[in-house]
């Protein structure tokens, strides 16, 4: 629940220092984790696995990263930001040079899941957090700069990534990206700092918000959407070369999600503050579900282009959206482990989304099944989320934990 006065230093230009270092941070480590697809193709003739093994490197990185996001939430809200994002550099540096050198696919699972997956945590939901907590009139906008990062990070490193590894291979490819993140993210731990509100003061139990109504709808339409989100991410590219692209030009389509979602971080999470951040956040989910269905019926690359666009703003506002969404309804104290919480619905979506699309385009011999369940998935992920408009649902939520 906020305190009755603003703390001082909210909104300040301080605050916006740290949406500075939230930016790079989330910019690199989802820089490279989204950059898997360019990485999909030459693992897999590398070590003669199918799709779904391959896919289950990404899925597993995911499925930590977000499930994670419960635990490094909850530290930054007691220790702040310094230590997570520290932890985060060692970790994710070290997995992706372990990456370098395995010898069999499932070695990835461990090297490249653990360390990237740990990296992610500790680089994205706290740092989340600790925007949300430095901002109050102008949370939606400061949120929307912070994981415009992700977006930047995306559209940059998906085709740099395949650059390197047409020239360098995918090996050496990922001891660079290992080197990298460990120094941009030591850089934005020096810049961080705990906002005036959340660490080292007592904090709700996470029990009250998790059991209302309104969470209850926030995590099954996450769980919904994160089960088609992810296949994408993966396999556009694949899908762009099958149908004539180069491998640049497949790679690219991942960047261009990222590039669109930074329009959609940017000026979704701006306008939300003047319309409404629930409805907003709503809007992009449904946009989200569109984009799926121009996927289902072209081929040709500048359609695939369209997707990717589409796609990217509704995905962006909804990066953008949902943790200001959940601090306007639970209050941003403990904002960390509230969002960390609601992100374990993610955690379960990636894990299981790529992979079983990946058994369905095996099983079938085409993508369309693929896509059209996705598009399914999508849908109904907007549809559960409708009520969370009513009055009497958020009403309820705010009582429950105050």
């Amino acid at each position: 629940m906020r305190p009755a006065v603003s703390p001082a230093g909210l909104d300040s230009p301080r605050g916006w220092l740290v949406v500075g270092a939230a930016f790079v941070s989330m910019s690199t480590v989802f820089g490279v984790a989204y950059s898997f697809g360019a990485f999909f193709r030459p693992m897999a003739d590398e070590f003669g696995a199918d799709r779904d093994a391959v896919s289950a490197v990404f899925s597993i990185t995911a499925f930590l990263y977000f499930g994670l996001g419960i635990v490094s939430g909850a530290w930054v809200d007691r220790v702040g930001p310094r230590r997570v994002l520290l932890t985060g550099a060692v970790v994710m540096g070290a997995g992706l040079l372990l990456t370098s050198q395995i010898e069999r696919l499932w070695q990835g699972y461990l090297t490249y899941g653990v360390g990237v997956g740990i990296g992610v945590a500790c680089g994205y939901v706290p740092m989340v957090a600790v925007v949300g907590g430095w901002f109050e009139r102008r949370r939606g906008a400061a949120l929307g700069v912070a994981v415009a990062g992700i977006g930047v990070g995306t559209l940059g490193v998906a085709p740099l990534a395949a650059g390197l590894i047409d020239r360098h291979g995918w090996r050496t490819t990922y001891v660079v990206f290992g080197v990298a993140s460990a120094a941009l993210l030591g850089g934005c731990a020096l810049v961080a700092a705990p906002p005036p509100v959340t660490s080292g003061a007592v904090l709700p139990r996470l029990g009250p918000a998790v059991r209302t109504r309104a969470f209850a709808l926030l995590y099954a339409s996450s769980l919904l959407m994160s089960l088609a989100l992810f296949v994408p991410f993966v396999y556009l590219p694949e899908f762009a070369e099958v149908h004539g692209a180069g491998e640049v030009a497949a790679a690219t389509l991942v960047g261009v999600i990222g590039g669109a979602s930074i329009a959609g971080r940017l000026g979704i999470g701006t306008l939300a503050d003047r319309f409404g951040h629930v409805r907003s956040y709503q809007g992009c989910f449904l946009v989200m579900a569109c984009s799926y269905a121009v996927w289902l019926v072209v081929t040709e690359y500048p359609l695939l282009v369209l997707f990717a666009a589409v796609m990217g703003v509704g995905y962006g506002g909804f990066i953008a959206l949902s943790p200001a969404v959940i601090a306007g309804i639970f209050g941003a104290r403990g904002l960390g482990g509230t969002v960390g919480a609601a992100y374990t619905s993610a955690a379960i979506g990636a894990l299981a989304g790529p992979p079983l699309a990946g058994v369905v385009i095996d099983a079938t011999g085409t993508y369309r099944w693929a896509i059209g369940g996705a598009l399914v998935l999508a849908m109904a992920s907007w549809v559960v989320l409708l009520p969370l408009g009513r009055h009497d649902v958020v009403a309820s939520a705010r009582r429950a934990v105050c």
